[in-house]
C-alpha cells in the first residue's frame, strides 16, 4: 500500500528540476517497493521476538539458568546453611563420589539395574498389549481405557496404594496366599532389601505400560492394510506378518519409545522417595534420589549438584549411543 501511494504522488506531482529521468520510474518504484518490504519484514520480527521473550525469560529462568548454576555449584563446597564462604574445590566433589561415598555406588547399581529391567519388559508388555488392542473386536475401546487409567492417575498416589498392598499384610500377600493356599507366605515387600527394588520395578512397569501402549497403538495404526493384505496374499502367516511387515514399519516409534523408557527408567525418584527413602540399607536408592538427599536433606548444594552433573554425562552417553546403534543406516 505505501509503495503504491507513493508512485501516485510522483506522478502527480510537478516533477523538480533534479528529478530522475522518467525511464527510471521503474526502478525507483521497485526500491521503494524493497524498501517497504523491509519495514514489514523488520516489523514482524519485532513483534515474533515480542511474542516469544515471555516464554524465553522463563526458559532462561528456570531451566538454562538453574542447568548452569548446578554445572558451576559442582566444582564448589556450597552449603545450604554455612557460616564457611563457599569456594572453588575443583575435582573434589567427583573424586568423593567415586572413592568415599558408598551410596553413591549402591545408587548407580539400582539405578542401572531398574533400568536393565524396565526398560525391554516395559516395551515388551506395551507392544504386547498394543497387538492386542488393535483388534477389531466388541468392547476394544474400554480395554484401551482401563489400560491407560495408571498413566492418569498421579504416581504419588499409585505409589501410596502399592505401599499398603505390599505390606505384611496387605493385598498381596493376601493374594499369594489365596492363590497357593496357604502354601507360601509372602514379606513385607519394601522392608526386605532382596524384595523391595523388585516390588519397585513391578508398580513401575505396571503404572507407565499404558502410556507406551498407546505410543506402540499409535505406530501400528499407521501401516497401511494393503502390506498385511500382500503379505497374506503371499501365505504370511501371523508371526510372518508380524515379523516381516509390523515389526520394521515400527522402526519410528521403537527409537522413540526406547528413549523414552530409558530416560525416564535412569530418572526413577517418585516412587523412591514416596515408598522407601531409598531403603532398606540403600537397597533401593537410586542416583537421583541420592542427589536430592544429599542436596537438600544433608543440604551440600555443591556435592548433590556433582552427582546431577555425573547423573547428565551418564544418561548422555546412554542416549546417544542408542541414537547411534538406532540410526537409520541407509
Amino acid at each position: 500500500m505505501t509503495a503504491t501511494y507513493r508512485l501516485d504522488s510522483t506522478s502527480a506531482a510537478p516533477a523538480p528540476q533534479n528529478a530522475p529521468p522518467a525511464n527510471d520510474s521503474p526502478a525507483t518504484a521497485r526500491r521503494a517497493g524493497r524498501r517497504a518490504t523491509g519495514r514489514a519484514r523488520r516489523a514482524e520480527t519485532r513483534a515474533g521476538i515480542a511474542m516469544a521473550a515471555p516464554a524465553i525469560l522463563l526458559l532462561l529462568g528456570f531451566l538454562i539458568v538453574p542447568v548452569l548454576l548446578g554445572f558451576a555449584l559442582a566444582f564448589t563446597n556450597a552449603r545450604l546453611i554455612s557460616p564457611e564462604p563457599t569456594r572453588f574445590v575443583g575435582w573434589d566433589n567427583f573424586v568423593r563420589a567415586f572413592t568415599i561415598d558408598p551410596s553413591f555406588f549402591h545408587s548407580l547399581i539400582n539405578t542401572f539395574a531398574f533400568a536393565a529391567v524396565v526398560v525391554p519388559v516395559q516395551a515388551g508388555f506395551g507392544l504386547f498389549l498394543a497387538l492386542l488392542v488393535n483388534q477389531k473386536i466388541r468392547g476394544v475401546t474400554a480395554f484401551r481405557v482401563i489400560f491407560f487409567i495408571p498413566v492418569v492417575t498421579s504416581i504419588v498416589v499409585v505409589s501410596i496404594l502399592w505401599k499398603f498392598m505390599y505390606q505384611g499384610n496387605g493385598l498381596v500377600n493376601s493374594f499369594i496366599n489365596s492363590v497357593t493356599f496357604g502354601a507360601w507366605q509372602g514379606t513385607a515387600w519394601l522392608n526386605n532389601p532382596n524384595t523391595a527394588l523388585g516390588a519397585i520395578i513391578v508398580l513401575s512397569i505396571w503404572q507407565a505400560v499404558g502410556f507406551h501402549m498407546l505410543i506402540w497403538l499409535s505406530g501400528l495404526q499407521t501401516i497401511p492394510q494393503e502390506l498385511y493384505e500382500a503379505a497374506r496374499m503371499d501365505g504370511a502367516g501371523t508371526w510372518q506378518q508380524f515379523k516381516n511387515v509390523t515389526w520394521p514399519c515400527l522402526r519410528s516409534t521403537r527409537v522413540f519409545v526406547l528413549i523414552t523408557i530409558t530416560i525416564a527408567a535412569l530418572g526413577l525418584f517418585v516412587q523412591i522417595d514416596v515408598m522407601t527413602q531409598g531403603g532398606p540399607v540403600d537397597s533401593t536408592t537410586t542416583l537421583v534420589y541420592h542427589a536430592v538427599r544429599v542436596g537438600y536433606s544433608q543440604q551440600q548444594i555443591g556435592y548433590g549438584s556433582a552427582l546431577s552433573l555425573i547423573f547428565f554425562v551418564i544418561v548422555l552417553i546412554i542416549a546417544l549411543v542408542q541414537r547411534f546403534l538406532t540410526r537409520d543406516k541407509d
